[in-house]
């Protein structure tokens, strides 16, 4: 069944917002090019109708705080067997982009399409966008395929299903709506599949059944979130929106977690001993009394600036930490699992082959 979305404004009675279907999907790629965010919050627009060896155009190229591209298609006119053939083609080419190449690419879009920023690193611009010290070593190990539309019908739906759980294609698709009411417009957007449900991460690798053990993103922040915070109260956490938080919820008392902090490596693996927690209402010990967490305990103490915000407070999980390093000392090796979410159940045999490694280098059984 297609997907279809509706609001309703709510005032003495239910009344139906009427849906605007107006030139959406040539207006679309301004507006993700003017904010991704609206799409996903981890994703940073590194070029727009990018041409490629193949004599074809890709709509938007976006790379994730892990460094992985995304490559965004416009459906506009396009049948859904054309649009899923041009998104599957566009791997073929993306899969294949060296560093020097994605620096080009960037080069070129801030020239054709920002000329105020003309001349700004990719590195400069991927640490500014996601308030990062570094930009991961290694990028476009993996790659996603998002197909974007105004409205998903069956056919596509089938497609994208068919490729991402029978032949495990990283591919997902993402639609728009504008409701009008009076003289205001409104813009929604809902994802096909949820992005924080575990997906494999790369094209042609197998999955396999997930081994009870989580991967957590820390976002460790000079000016925000610390490391060291984590370390010493004992907690993994995410905040400034749900889709930072939310998959916070995964986490279960007594399963086993393995911490990677984005461009720097591996720091910690512990096991949850409590659900989730907005910041202000964590408990920690003071001289044998319980208390709870404040702004002049921690370092980072900007993680209280939302704290009365239920939708972008920091969230916190408790953890008992059985080996946790040094923010200098944090693991990193090619071939080790990453992913943008907070929170997530790897299924893809990478995730297996990091666990190994870190628990000989932790020294963990």
């Amino acid at each position: 069944m297609p997907l279809e979305l509706g609001i309703w404004r709510i005032d003495n009675r239910l009344e139906k917002l009427d849906v605007k279907s107006l030139d959406l999907e040539d207006r679309l790629e301004q507006y993700l090019d003017t904010d991704i965010s609206i799409a996903s919050p981890n994703w940073m627009v590194v070029g727009r109708q990018v041409y490629t060896d193949y004599g074809k155009y890709v709509d938007l190229l976006a790379i994730d705080r892990d460094g992985n591209l995304v490559v965004l298609e416009l459906k506009r006119n396009k049948t859904p067997r054309d649009v899923v053939a041009q998104l599957l083609d566009y791997a073929s080419w993306v899969k294949d982009l060296a560093d020097d190449k994605i620096v080009s690419i960037f080069d070129a879009y801030l020239k054709k399409f920002h000329k105020d920023k003309e001349g700004l690193s990719l590195d400069q611009a991927f640490r500014d966008h996601f308030r990062v010290s570094v930009m991961p070593d290694e990028i476009n190990e993996t790659h996603q395929l998002v197909v974007v539309a105004s409205q998903l019908d069956d056919s596509t739906e089938r497609i994208v299903n068919y490729l991402s759980d029978e032949h495990n294609v990283p591919i997902n698709a993402l639609f728009f709506r504008i409701f009008k009411d009076d003289d205001r417009e409104y813009l929604s957007s809902m994802w096909f599949i949820d992005p924080s449900l575990p997906s494999p991460t790369i094209v042609g690798e197998g999955k396999e059944p997930w081994n009870g053990e989580f991967y957590v993103s820390f976002g460790h922040d000079e000016n925000g979130r610390r490391w060291e915070d984590a370390k010493k109260y004992g907690f993994v956490s995410g905040g400034g929106g749900t889709w930072y938080s939310k998959t916070l919820n995964l986490l279960e008392p007594g399963k086993r977690i393995w911490v990677n902090i984005p461009g720097k490596g591996y720091v910690g693996v512990g096991e949850v001993v409590d659900p989730m927690v907005r910041v202000d209402q964590f408990m920690i010990s003071d001289e044998g009394n319980q208390r709870a967490l404040t702004p002049e305990d921690l370092i980072g103490s900007n993680v209280f600036k939302n704290a009365d915000n239920e939708e972008k407070s920091e969230y916190l999980v408790r953890v008992k930490w059985l080996k946790a390093l040094d923010l200098n000392d944090a693991i990193k090796e090619k071939g080790f699992f990453g992913n943008q979410n907070t929170v997530c159940k790897p299924v893809a045999k990478k995730w297996r082959h990091t666990v190994e490694r870190l628990m000989i280098r932790l020294e963990v059984r």
